[in-house]
């Protein structure tokens, strides 16, 4: 097995919705950007409340991805 070595980002989700979207969106999100995206962590839950109702959902996440590579680099540029 390959050894992995891992960066790790907080992001946060937002959802008008439900906690489970807010997380969805964000790695959704979060991978248009970063590659090779192999975890998440929920750290934090949160919203916001209008009217006595909930507003929003934002969930803060840990995502992990790795370094890739050399290898692994090339399969990316090349697609």
């Amino acid at each position: 097995m390959q050894d992995k070595t891992y960066v790790i980002t907080e992001i946060v989700g937002v959802s008008d919705d439900s906690i489970s979207q807010a997380v969805t969106n964000a790695i959704a999100r979060a991978n248009q950007t970063l590659k090779a995206l192999d975890w998440f962590e929920v750290k934090e839950v949160r919203g916001t409340v209008v009217d006595g109702k909930v507003g929003q959902y934002q969930v803060t996440l840990d995502v992990g991805f790795r370094y890739l590579s050399d290898e692994e680099m090339r399969a990316w540029v090349q697609g």
